[in-house]
């Protein structure tokens, strides 16, 4: 695994104006050879296909060097998660995974995001959206990290991308990979207890509802769409709470994991899943 820290570099994107692109372009292209088209690739599909434009992203870029104790407190967070991430990976799990986490400065890609990069998979996170979302502590930067590593250990060591004839099946193997990858998460932090959400009581609270929100979404599973689901990410709300299809779904895979290995978990087909869920729910 690969651990790539562009931080100080990074900042020479910015003069005495403010964010320069021919700056950042330098930067970019000696730090991280290659990357540009990647970047200039998805900022022209966010635009819809219309054409690139620095401008589109000079607000957030130059706020972020307006807020230099965010980018500072990201950066202490990116290192103290990152600081022999490698091995302790390899001593709880026994493996080695082939990625790459690079902290970089961005056009406003996303906070953290997964492609491919020099023949591996790469955990981009652009330091500009990580300050303008402000997720700049060691929780934020574990779910950010330690999590995308989780999705690609299922990647790399059993099967994570499948496809489906049904929502139902989408949505409930959506909830057994999310599982997946906070359990892989809550073992690399070394912590059964984990969540990287816990912010206001929201453990405790679906501590406290759990059977609630177990059978809720079994209810719901049977009519559940992208439009409509409230279970997995923190802009939807399950009874005022964001993120509860990722305490389910850990909750799910802990279960399993009273009877299955981790190793031999990533590797089950939907079928498996289903059979699971239904157990687990019964």
């Amino acid at each position: 695994m690969e651990i790539i820290d562009t931080y100080f570099s990074a900042l020479t994107s910015y003069d005495g104006a403010g964010f320069s692109f021919e700056r950042w372009k330098k930067y970019i292209d000696s730090a991280l050879p290659g990357l540009f088209p990647i970047l200039a690739a998805d900022a022209k599909s966010v635009l819809l296909g219309g054409e690139f434009s620095p401008e589109d992203y000079l607000s957030v870029l130059n706020c972020a060097a307006r807020c230099p104790e965010r980018l500072e407190a990201a950066h202490a967070s990116f290192l103290r998660v990152t600081k022999n991430l490698e091995s302790v990976i390899y001593e709880r799990f026994g493996k080695s995974l082939d990625a790459a986490v690079v902290f970089y400065l961005g056009l406003c890609n996303g906070a953290g995001w997964v492609t491919e990069y020099r023949g591996k998979t790469a955990i981009l996170l652009g330091m500009e959206k990580i300050s303008e979302l402000n997720w700049c502590g060691v929780d934020d930067m574990n779910g950010l990290i330690c999590h995308e590593l989780g999705h690609v250990y299922q990647k790399q060591y059993g099967v994570l991308d499948r496809k489906f004839d049904s929502a139902e099946d989408s949505f409930l193997w959506q909830l057994f990979t999310e599982g997946a990858a906070m359990c892989f998460e809550q073992t690399v932090v070394g912590d059964a207890e984990y969540y990287h959400q816990d912010k206001n009581g929201w453990k405790a609270w679906c501590d406290t509802n759990f059977e609630k929100i177990r059978s809720d979404f079994a209810k719901d599973l049977k009519t559940m769409s992208f439009a409509d689901q409230r279970y997995f990410g923190d802009w939807v709300s399950y009874n005022g709470r964001g993120d509860v299809g990722y305490y389910l779904g850990c909750r799910f895979v802990r279960y399993i994991l009273a009877d299955y290995g981790f190793d031999e978990l990533i590797c089950f087909d939907i079928s498996k899943v289903k059979e699971l869920f239904e157990r687990f729910t019964a």
